[in-house]
């Protein structure tokens, strides 16, 4: 196992932070294309439409042509949601990581490294609502190479901004994720968070009923010792 090494994020990795982000979100489109087979409605779409279609038209070729365009378009569908993520986040917060993440005191993002490379990243932005009665940091963009996985990169990701948080005074630290992403739930889970609620983020999301779950952590006073 290569060793590895959490710092603060600069200018020269964002190639590799971009990678991560695009690789990170891609392995999740063969999941959804699988949740989305396992839909009521796509069942009936793959065993009603050809049967419907013959019984209108006759035509075998044409049930035929149907049948292997529908496959691709839910490929489509699943890829949908993802790939929209990341152009929104990269026309958004990480269009200038610097800016976004570094810039003010409460925020901050940081890579973990190894041989020179950068293997995993976590960023850590307040959240800014009026309605709030704690003071919250979200943590965002969580993601280890899949070669690094299982050596504890992704969990000393999450100490690190939960200790962050307890050092600039939070009283919670609050994430998303989907419930397309197991491991990532089990791994919040058994560091403590706590699961609040879900949504849909946009309609694509919902085609393919992928709900994005929310999850709290708690920071302990400062009394209560480390994390």
């Amino acid at each position: 196992m290569a060793p590895y090494h959490i710092r603060k994020y600069q200018e020269s990795d964002r190639k590799w932070v971009v990678g991560l982000l695009s690789r990170g979100m891609a392995e999740h489109v063969p999941a959804t294309f699988r949740q989305l087979l396992k839909l009521p409605r796509t069942l009936i779409l793959l065993l009603g439409g050809p049967l419907t279609l013959l019984l209108v038209s006759g035509s075998w070729l044409l049930v035929l042509v149907f049948s292997l365009s529908l496959f691709p378009a839910l490929w489509f569908l699943a890829r949908k949601p993802w790939n929209m993520f990341v152009d929104m986040t990269l026309h958004t917060d990480m269009s200038d990581i610097t800016k976004s993440y570094l810039s003010e005191r409460g925020s901050c993002f940081w890579v973990a490294e190894s041989e020179e490379k950068v293997v995993g990243m976590v960023g850590a932005l307040p959240v800014d609502h009026p309605t709030l009665r704690e003071k919250q940091l979200q943590l965002f963009h969580l993601f280890v190479d899949t070669e690094h996985r299982r050596q504890g990169i992704a969990k000393a990701l999450v100490r690190t901004v939960l200790q962050f948080a307890r050092d600039q005074g939070y009283s919670e630290v609050v994430l998303d994720t989907s419930t397309i992403q197991l491991s990532a739930m089990a791994l919040y889970k058994s560091m403590g968070f706590q699961r609040t609620g879900q949504f849909f983020f946009c309609i694509w999301v919902r085609l393919v009923a992928v709900p994005t779950v929310c999850f709290t952590y708690h920071l302990p006073s400062a009394q209560a010792g480390g994390l």
